[in-house]
């Protein structure tokens, strides 16, 4: 089972889309993806068609140890695709967890049985747009961190806080955090300075950022008011298209890191 913590603490990047529609397409390509919805706005969790009324159990239940984690799980629509639902519950759990002894592991515990019995190749974990609790909690427990960077003038500058939390994660909480990679998304090719900006990153990131790239596409940007993941609203659009692509990338950039790690234990 890999983890995949899908942050950026600026809003309005792309974060829950690519959460919902790369979890959707990994389903799609044979994979078991559970998403965790980790933002108490609960967008994730609409986009994928769970609203409020049927979010009985969700991740505060989980994080509060309430109940395990498997027990607050919900089937979506989507063969292949379960969801661990939020609601604004989660906004207190900074306060209620303050004083409580490994906070920032809650999470991590929780996810522990689901480790052991392997029911899932991929968990996806949709932060909220800042760098609270949740989302050390999320890193704490996850594998690596995936970054959508939408392709605009001040992309870079909120990346470098989000690389020093990653950096401190992994230095006092989680020592196998790593970088999953960077997706770039909304990207207009009408638009001189989203090729510039994906230059920039290109030039920055090297190999950590996906040769796909997200386009912007109205379709996309629909779909969740319908409650439904792009790949379902529209297949053949053509930031569906795109996110079938970036699944397939992210398989296979799964794989050879396996490969290698096999390798080195030879």
């Amino acid at each position: 089972m890999r983890v995949l913590v899908v942050a950026n603490q600026k809003g309005g990047v792309g974060k829950t889309t690519t959460a919902i529609n790369l979890g959707t397409a990994l389903a799609a390509v044979g994979e078991r993806v559970l998403l965790i919805d980790s933002d108490p706005q609960g967008n994730a969790s609409t986009g994928l068609g769970i609203g409020r009324a049927l979010r009985k159990n969700t991740l505060y239940d989980v994080l509060m140890g309430e109940m395990p984690v498997t027990e607050a799980v919900v089937a979506t629509d989507l063969p292949g695709l379960d969801l661990l639902p939020a609601d604004p519950d989660l906004s207190g759990v900074e306060l209620e967890l303050g004083p409580q002894a490994r906070r920032s592991f809650k999470l991590r515990d929780a996810l522990e049985p689901l480790r052991a019995t392997r029911g899932y190749t991929y968990v996806l974990i949709d932060c909220p747009p800042s760098l609270n609790l949740l989302t050390v909690n999320a890193m704490t427990a996850a594998d690596a961190v995936l970054v959508p960077l939408q392709c605009e003038f001040f992309a870079l500058e909120g990346l470098s806080q989000l690389m020093r939390t990653i950096d401190l994660v992994h230095a006092s909480l989680n020592p196998k955090l790593e970088i999953q990679g960077v997706v770039l998304t909304m990207f207009d090719r009408r638009n001189s300075l989203s090729a510039q900006v994906a230059n920039d990153v290109r030039d920055h990131f090297g190999e950590t950022v996906y040769q796909t790239v997200i386009p912007r596409n109205v379709r996309v940007s629909e779909a969740p008011s319908f409650g439904k993941p792009a790949l379902v609203y529209d297949l053949k659009c053509a930031g569906s298209q795109a996110y079938l692509k970036l699944a397939r990338e992210v398989v296979l950039r799964e794989r050879d890191r396996r490969r290698s790690a096999e390798l080195e234990d030879a």
